[in-house]
C-alpha cells in the first residue's frame, strides 16, 4: 500500500517550485522580493497545515495562527511599494506579535484568536480593495504597462483575505458549536483553494519598482500651492489644460512612452510636477487614467511602425514600449478594434503601405 501524502503538502511543493523560480528569474541584488518572502509564507503555512492535518501535535496548533497572520501584512507589502508615500514596514509586524502572543498564553486565557484573525484579515483586505478602487494611478512606482494587471491582481488578493476572514468566523463558529471538531478540515480546505490563487496572482504580477534613475530627467519647474492636491475648482481648469499641453508637447517631442520602464513618477518627474497633479489633471480633463495615455500614444506608435516597416510585430512591440505580448494585444484591440497583425493586413490591403 502507498503511503499518502496529506494535500496540503502537495500544495506547499508547488508553491515551493513557484518560489524558487521566482528567485532565479529575479535581478542579481533583488532577487529576495516581497513577492518570494510572501510566497514562502504561503508554502510555510501549507506545511503547517499539513503537520495540523496529519498530527495535531499542540505545537503546530500554537504555530498555526501565527503564520496564517502574517500573511495579510506580507500580502500588502507586496503592493505598499509600488505607492507613494512609502509604506512603514515596522507597524505591519504589530498583528503577528498579538497573534503570537495570544496563541503563547493559550493555556492560560484561551482568547479568541480566530475573531482576531478575522479582523486582520478584514483590515488588510478593506485596505487593499480601497487602494484597488483608486485604479493603476494609485501606484505611482509601478510600471505603467504592469500597473493594471496589478491592480487586478490587487482586486483578487483582497478578495482571497476577506475569503480567510469568512473561515476564521466559520472556525470560531465551529469552536462555539461542535467544540472545533470540523476546524482542521475547514483549514486545509480554505487554505488549500486560496492560497495558491493569492500567491500565484502576486508572484506573476509585475510588482517590482522599476530601478529609480539617478536624477530627475529633465529640471524640474517650481512648484506651486496647487500641486499638493488635486485641481477641483473652475479657475483650475486651465492648468489643468496647460499640463495636458506640456504632457503632449513632451510625448510628441521626446516619446518617453517608448520607455518600458516608464512610471507615473518618472513621467510626473519629466514635467516638473507631483504624481497626483498630473495624475488629476490627466483624469479631469481626458477622462482617463495616466496607463491608458501612455499606452494610446504607445499603440499609435506601433500603427505608425506597422504601416512604414517590415519589422516583425514582437519587434515593434518592444519598439513601441510594450513589454509583454499578452498586454500588447489588450491595449491594441481596445484602441483599433483589431490585432496587430490584423491591421497591418488591413492596412496592406488597401494600398497604405
Amino acid at each position: 500500500m502507498m503511503p499518502s501524502l496529506p494535500l496540503p503538502f502537495v500544495g506547499a511543493l508547488l508553491l515551493a517550485i513557484l518560489g524558487a523560480r521566482l528567485v532565479a528569474g529575479g535581478e542579481p541584488g533583488r532577487r529576495i522580493t516581497p513577492q518570494v518572502v510572501f510566497v514562502a509564507a504561503c508554502t510555510l503555512d501549507l506545511v503547517v497545515v499539513g503537520l495540523r492535518w496529519s498530527t495535531d501535535l499542540a505545537a503546530i496548533r500554537a504555530l498555526q495562527p501565527v503564520v496564517a497572520a502574517t500573511l495579510p501584512p506580507l500580502a500588502w507589502l507586496c503592493f505598499a511599494g509600488l505607492t507613494r508615500p512609502r509604506t512603514r514596514t515596522l507597524w505591519h509586524l504589530l498583528p503577528v506579535a498579538l497573534v503570537a502572543l495570544l496563541s503563547g498564553i493559550w493555556t492560560v486565557w484561551r482568547a479568541p484568536i480566530d475573531a482576531v484573525l478575522a479582523v486582520i484579515f478584514l483590515g488588510y483586505a478593506a485596505a487593499l480593495l480601497r487602494l484597488a478602487s483608486r485604479g493603476p494611478d494609485a501606484l505611482a512606482a509601478a510600471r505603467l504597462g504592469d500597473a493594471p494587471a496589478a491592480i487586478r491582481a490587487m482586486r483578487l488578493v483582497g478578495l482571497v483575505l476577506a475569503g480567510f476572514a469568512l473561515v476564521d468566523l466559520a472556525i470560531a463558529l465551529d469552536v462555539a458549536v461542535s467544540a472545533g471538531r470540523h476546524a482542521a478540515l475547514i483549514v486545509a480546505a480554505a487554505n488549500l483553494i486560496a492560497l495558491p490563487a493569492g500567491a500565484w496572482a502576486i508572484a506573476t504580477t509585475g510588482l517590482a519598482p522599476p530601478p529609480q534613475p539617478a536624477a530627475p530627467m529633465e529640471p524640474p519647474q517650481a512648484k506651486t500651492a496647487q500641486d499638493d492636491e488635486p485641481a477641483a475648482d473652475e479657475d483650475d481648469l486651465a492648468e489643468d489644460q496647460a499640463i495636458i499641453d506640456r504632457l503632449d508637447a513632451l510625448m510628441r517631442d521626446r516619446a518617453p512612452y517608448r520607455d518600458p520602464d516608464l512610471t507615473l513618477d518618472r513621467l510626473a518627474r519629466r514635467l516638473g510636477l507631483p504624481a497626483r497633479r498630473l495624475s488629476a489633471a490627466v483624469n479631469r480633463r481626458l477622462d482617463r487614467n495616466v496607463s491608458q495615455l501612455v499606452n494610446d500614444h504607445r499603440v499609435a506608435e506601433a500603427c505608425r511602425l506597422l504601416s512604414t516597416t517590415d519589422e516583425p510585430v514582437t519587434r515593434i512591440m518592444f519598439d513601441a514600449g510594450f513589454q509583454t505580448k499578452s498586454n500588447f494585444n489588450r491595449e491594441f484591440r481596445r484602441v483599433t478594434g483589431t490585432t496587430p497583425s490584423g491591421w497591418r493586413r488591413d492596412r496592406r490591403g488597401r494600398g497604405m503601405v
